[in-house]
C-alpha cells in the first residue's frame, strides 16, 4: 500500500510524533552490538523523515532521548551521545537543510555535554528558516518536565506580577508548552510492541489517535508508515462529540 500524496494529503495528519523503540531488543534479535541498533535507528530515523517530507506532512515529531536514559547504563549512555553528535554534523544536516527541512529540539538541553548544546544551535540556525517539514527532535525531553517547567516560569511571571492567576487557563499553558505554537499531534505512532507514552507529550496528547506496532524501530520502514497512515484517515476523531455530530 502507497499513500498517494496528491489525492490523500487532505486526509493525513499535518503534525506525527513517533516513539522509537525497540533497538536494543532488536540487536539482541540480529546478535549485533548494542550500539548497532541505535545506529540502524538513527538511518531508520533519517528516512522516516525524508519520507514524511516527500507527503508533504508540515510537523513530525521524534522521541529521540528520554529524560529517563540517563538511567541505563553508563557506556550505553556514552556511546548514544557520541551518536548523536555525530548525527548533527553539517554534512548530514546539510542534507535535510537542502530539502527545506527545519529542525527544532525540545527537552531540557543544559544536561548534553558543551559540544553538542554547540551542535544543536547551529543546527536550529541553519534550519530556521526552512519552510518545509518541521523536525521537533524530543532530546533529553520528559512530559511531566514539560508541563512543571512551563508553571514555573508562568510562577515566575506571577511573581514578577506580570501575569494574574485568573489568567491562567488552558490557553495560557498551551503558550508555555513545547510545541505550543503548532497543532497537536493528531497521530502518534510507537514501534517496539509496548503500548504506553513513557512520558512524552503528555500534554499535547490529549486528543492524539495512537497506533502500536511489533516492529522494532530499525525495521520500521516507509510501508510500515503507509500502514500507519491508512489506519489513521479510517478513523473518525470526534474530540468529544457523536458521530452524527461530525459527521454534519
Amino acid at each position: 500500500m502507497s499513500v498517494e500524496v496528491s489525492t490523500d494529503k487532505k486526509n493525513l495528519p499535518r503534525h506525527i510524533a513517533i516513539i522509537m523503540d525497540g533497538n536494543n531488543r532488536w540487536s539482541k534479535q540480529q546478535n549485533n552490538s548494542q550500539l548497532s541498533g541505535h545506529r540502524t535507528g538513527a538511518l531508520q530515523a533519517r528516512s522516516i523523515t525524508n519520507y514524511c517530507a516527500d507527503l508533504k506532512i508540515d510537523y513530525l515529531t521524534l522521541f529521540v532521548f528520554s529524560s529517563e536514559n540517563w538511567l541505563r547504563p553508563k557506556k550505553e549512555v556514552s556511546s548514544l551521545m557520541a551518536l548523536f553528535l555525530s548525527v548533527l554534523q553539517r554534512r548530514e544536516i546539510n542534507k535535510f537543510h537542502e530539502r527545506n527541512v527545519k529542525i527544532n529540539f525540545i527537552g531540557d538541553s543544559q544536561r548534553f555535554p558543551k559540544k553538542i548544546r554547540a551542535q544543536m544551535k547551529v543546527v536550529e540556525d541553519l534550519t530556521k528558516n526552512n519552510t518545509g517539514l518541521t523536525v521537533n527532535v524530543a532530546a533529553n525531553y520528559g512530559g511531566r518536565w514539560d508541563v512543571a517547567n512551563a508553571a514555573k516560569e508562568i510562577a515566575i511571571k506571577i511573581d514578577h506580577g506580570e501575569l494574574k492567576v485568573d489568567e491562567v487557563n488552558e490557553e495560557l499553558i498551551q503558550s508555555y508548552i513545547s510545541l505550543g505554537d503548532i497543532p497537536e499531534p493528531e497521530l502518534c505512532i510507537r514501534t517496539g510492541g509496548e503500548k504506553r507514552l513513557s512520558n512524552f507529550l503528555l500534554w499535547q496528547f490529549a486528543y492524539t489517535e495512537f497506533y502500536f506496532t511489533d516492529k522494532f524501530w530499525p525495521e520500521f520502514s516507509k510501508k510500515d508508515l503507509d500502514l500507519a497512515l491508512e489506519n489513521y484517515t479510517k478513523r473518525q476523531r470526534r474530540f468529544g462529540m457523536v458521530s452524527e455530530q461530525v459527521n454534519n
